[in-house]
């Protein structure tokens, strides 16, 4: 493959509101500096009034890029990994800085939705960039060809859609819309560069009204809204519905257009009706006079504190959910609704059986989730090839764009195509003749895995194909359907073969919880590697690495009073991260998600760590009455002692009183970036943008440290015992809490315990001694606390 020759250093962001600067957030979480434009102010605010400045001065003509900034730095949840990072952004505006984008490789603009004024930034930008740059805009429905009108024929060949959403730092997708002038070195570039260096989920789209995953989505919004009205239905029961029940997210139906801005949504359907004429659904994107009335009485969701949803406080100051009425359009208190088969879904942990059978449930519930679901699927197979060539993108835009578990053809396939469809016609519903067609082919269902390779129906060739995935991208579920991939497996964790002589130990225990049959697996891997294999990866793609050890078992030992087999458990769990730190072999560990407790314990005793960017981590076993004893006390305490050992005359006492905060507060990182401030991560220690990317990568690094020729330490840590000198600084700190309220009598006992593992026990004078001294202190404190 030819080297590209793009290359992005620096970014402009031109457009300072909520996206604007939370894409320019997201890219100097990468490490992308950028430039921050947006129009300067045509009048003071009183504060700069009374400051003096006029409309001339930079600070007010810089305003609204800087409170773009200072607003992506308040944003909950956070946009930037750490706040340092918003240093790489640098605001300006319109008037006075377009010579920036000389200096820049990729241009994105992110100005309000009207054709009219992104055509005349375009011609401000074309004036200023130099050739080859790079320029995108993120509209989210008007079309990219006429967006570049009037420019060059240089300018339209690298140009293209970049369609981010919101949050950017959270949401996946990131929709690629190429024109037929942009040249395919450039939507491969952004592409990639789209997917490994921002870590986003990328879906190819087609230049028509709201590409893929908005057309979609904001179909099935208005199918959803005129069904509840034809149903009766309230608030509460579409949302119970269109939740997790159904592989949909939390904030589900209203919770979502609240969290969106109901103007918002209504000026995409709005935008749909009027770009897409020869929708054969153009009807349903009318929308009800009732979410009219809503934005004419200023009920927009969030942002006005009242929309399908209200918080109202009663006397005594406690916040009641109230919920509107639509019918009358008055707010009610909110009201749980129970329909028998939401109910039988809580027990199905598979999505696509729970979707299955709430589909063909016959009660309200059921049938309600029936006719919305079964339009949504015509309706996406009617878009082909419309707005994709195929199913895949239209499934990972749903997912990635708006969090649905299963796609819609996945979802066809999991309720059973050809049952469904019978069920449509004998209803009298238009199955799209391809679909028909593709049945009576014998093609039975949209995908199918053969020897470890997915396949996806394609309409256009009428044939099976592979799906592709990027390099790097290792899937886990379909590598163990290989022949002599899966090596061993019990009920919690698999070890298996990745290849090029790297073995994966991959955790499926519920929530990923350790408990004993990790562990042996663990053991198992380590001898296997020892004699078969050049290094491990220790990682899954379930929704999170590991929530900690297994609680319920630790409890039921506990009240068995059984402190033999406690203890025994204890020192496996030590004993197993202390063969991961000195094994003579790479060990890679690839956390991501909620790596707590246990999970973070493992992390940190991994030769090298391969996190990805999202991993949220840290010790939290205080929040269940007992410390961290796995090792993971004794090794922030030594990683402390090591970073204050290189300073001159250094009192340890403020460093090891930050570890003390640090377990004694159960924080966790927010990012792994934060995680390496926290100490949890090393310098040596590396992070990966996409989590879809993390056990190539993680397998990557193992293969690298084999070729560096990697040798365990030589000799075993020793640390510092301090005693006295540490433990009767932190517990007067600890009395003083306690007389002030601040813990309890409880929290108290606890953090003495921890005090005295952190201080290396209560001796009175500091000695040298070995990581074990350290175990055995731990071990000590966790049982007496349970």
């Amino acid at each position: 493959m030819s080297k590209s020759p793009y290359k992005i250093r620096k970014v402009a962001v031109l457009g300072a509101g909520v996206m604007g600067s939370q894409i320019a957030a997201h890219l100097a979480n990468a490490g992308i500096p950028s430039v921050l434009l947006d129009i300067v102010p045509k009048e003071l605010t009183a504060e700069e009034k009374a400051r003096g400045l006029t409309l001339d001065h930079p600070e007010v003509r810089n305003r609204l890029a800087r409170q773009g900034l200072e607003n992506a730095l308040k944003a909950k949840p956070a946009a930037f990994f750490v706040p340092e990072l918003a240093e790489l952004i640098t605001v300006g505006n319109f008037e006075d800085n377009m010579n920036w984008l000389a200096d820049v490789d990729w241009i994105i603009e992110v100005v309000v939705e009207r054709l009219d004024i992104k055509q005349q930034l375009m011609k401000r930008v074309a004036e200023h960039r130099k050739p080859g740059t790079i320029v995108s805009s993120n509209t989210s429905g008007i079309s990219i060809a006429k967006i570049a009108e009037g420019q060059s024929e240089e300018f339209r060949k690298h140009f293209l859609g970049t369609h981010f959403f919101n949050p950017p730092r959270y949401m996946r997708l990131l929709e690629i819309i190429p024109t037929p002038e942009t040249d395919p070195d450039v939507v491969n570039f952004m592409s990639d560069f789209g997917e490994r260096v921002l870590g986003k989920g990328i879906v190819y789209c087609k230049d028509t009204p709201n590409f893929i995953a908005n057309r979609i989505g904001v179909f099935g919004m208005m199918v959803t809204l005129h069904q509840m009205l034809k149903d009766g239905l309230t608030v509460e029961d579409v949302d119970a519905i269109t939740g997790p029940a159904t592989g949909k997210p939390k904030s589900a139906t209203f919770r979502t257009a609240d969290l969106v801005g109901i103007d918002t949504f209504v000026h995409v359907a709005n935008n749909l009706y009027e770009a897409a004429p020869d929708d054969e659904m153009r009807e349903i994107f009318k929308v009800p006079d009732f979410v009219l009335e809503m934005v004419k009485r200023g009920w927009l969701g969030e942002k006005t504190k009242q929309g399908f949803y209200k918080k109202v406080k009663d006397e005594q100051g406690k916040s009641i959910i109230y919920a509107l009425r639509v019918d009358k359009m008055e707010y009610e208190p909110s009201k749980k609704t129970k329909f028998p088969s939401l109910e039988m879904a809580k027990s199905i942990d598979d999505v696509r059986e729970r979707i299955k059978a709430v589909a063909n449930a016959q009660d309200p519930a059921g049938k309600f989730f029936w006719e919305v679901l079964s339009q949504i699927l015509i309706y996406s197979a009617n878009r082909i090839p419309e707005i994709s060539d195929t199913i895949v993108n239209v499934d990972n835009a749903m997912k990635w764009g708006y969090n649905w578990e299963l796609g819609p053809f996945e979802t066809w396939d999991a309720i059973g195509l050809e049952e469904s469809v019978a069920r449509m016609e004998k209803e009298g519903k238009a199955v799209p003749a391809k679909v028909k067609e593709m049945l009576e082919a014998g093609f039975k269902s949209f995908y199918k895995t053969e020897n470890g390779t997915l396949f996806y129906y394609d309409f256009l060739s009428k044939q099976y194909k592979p799906v592709e995935f990027s390099k790097d991208v290792i899937v886990l579920s379909l590598e163990k359907q290989k022949e002599g991939k899966v090596l061993r497996k019990n009920a919690g964790a698999t070890f298996m073969d990745l290849g090029d002589g790297i073995a994966l130990v991959e955790f499926h225990s519920k929530m990923n919880a350790i408990g004993e049959d990790i562990l042996t697996m663990l053991n198992y891997a380590l001898n296997e590697v020892e004699k078969n294999f050049d290094g491990l990866v220790i990682g899954n793609q379930g929704k999170n690495f590991s929530v900690g050890a297994n609680l319920m078992l630790i409890l039921m030992l506990a009240q068995e009073q059984d402190w033999e087999e406690l203890d025994r458990a204890v020192r496996m769990f030590q004993s197993v991260n202390m063969r991961l730190k000195y094994f003579e072999k790479p060990v890679v560990v690839a956390p991501f998600g909620m790596t707590l407790g246990g999970g973070c314990e493992i992390t940190l005793h991994a030769p090298r760590v391969r996190a990805a960017a999202e991993t949220y981590i840290g010790l939290v076993e205080v929040g269940v009455g007992v410390i961290p004893a796995a090792g993971g006390t004794k090794e922030m305490t030594l990683r402390a002692q090591k970073r204050a050992a290189g300073l001159k005359d250094v009192d340890y006492l403020p460093y090891l009183q930050q570890v003390f905060e640090t377990i004694g507060m159960a924080k966790v990182a927010t990012s792994a970036m934060e995680a390496r401030k926290m100490g949890i991560l090393r310098d040596c220690d590396s992070i990966s943008m996409n989590t879809d990317r993390l056990i190539g990568e993680a397998k990557n690094t193992a293969l690298a440290m084999v070729k560096e020729g990697y040798r365990k330490p030589p000799l075993r840590e020793k640390m510092w015992a301090f005693g006295d000198s540490i433990l009767s600084a932190m517990l007067i700190g600890l009395d003083q809490m306690r007389e002030a309220g601040y813990i309890t009598e409880y929290d108290l006992v606890i953090g003495q315990k921890l005090a005295h593992v952190i201080a290396g026990g209560d001796i009175s004078v500091p000695r040298e001694v070995d990581e074990q001294y350290f175990l055995d202190l731990e071990r000590e404190a966790f049982l007496s606390l349970c």
